[in-house]
């Protein structure tokens, strides 16, 4: 089993407005999200955003699979 990359996702009331972001850079899961759904590869986004790591591309994902199940708690850690 692969280990969870989740540790990636950040959650801070200073960054964001405390929205989920990567690594507690001023890049939301939002955002990441919406460029995956527009239709750019995991490659396209790399390039146009060299600071982002392809381990931040599946910890958005792995977040949204976790978000979208309703039986899943995602404990904030301060």
């Amino acid at each position: 089993m692969e280990k969870s990359l989740l540790h990636r996702i950040t959650l801070n009331p200073e960054v964001c407005g405390g929205k989920p972001t990567i690594r507690n850079m001023r890049f939301s899961v939002t955002d990441l999200l919406s460029l995956l759904a527009s239709g750019m590869t995991h490659e396209e986004i790399l390039k146009d955003y060299p600071y982002l790591e392809e381990d931040d591309i599946k910890a958005c994902l792995e977040y949204a699979v976790k978000i979208s199940d309703p039986r899943t708690i995602i404990p904030v850690v301060q």
